[in-house]
């Protein structure tokens, strides 16, 4: 299940550097699926898709900082909980019930994001 920002987001950005596969931006910003993974130039995404890693993708927010779902591994294989949520002084870093997955999923992503 990949993590979600509520509205209730204060822009503290407390979050963002906390996140392993930078997947968290601030509301606005452009993504990349390069940003802090090992992917680069046109891959094939898990769902069978083709991307370029390099290319800017439009936000999923323009009000409060966001996390890409695509991206998001809740931080297995790096920590023992999602570090974003472990930070936010407002608690709005919640589980995001659209995008129940499961721990084998979110490893597999996290080898992927990262070429393991």
């Amino acid at each position: 299940m990949a993590i979600i920002i509520t509205d209730e987001c204060i822009n503290c950005g407390a979050c963002e550097p906390e996140c392993p596969n930078t997947a968290i931006y601030e509301g606005a910003d452009d993504w990349r699926y390069k940003d802090g993974t090992k992917l680069k130039g046109k891959v094939i995404l898990p769902d069978g898709s083709e991307i370029d890693s390099d290319e800017a993708q439009t936000p999923i927010s323009d009000e409060v900082y966001y996390i890409v779902p695509g991206k998001c591994t809740e931080c297995k294989g790096f920590h023992d909980e999602p570090q974003c949520a472990a930070v936010c002084p407002v608690d709005c870093c919640i589980p995001d019930d659209n995008h129940v997955e499961s721990e084998e999923t979110l490893l597999n992503r996290q080898a992927f994001l990262h070429n393991e």
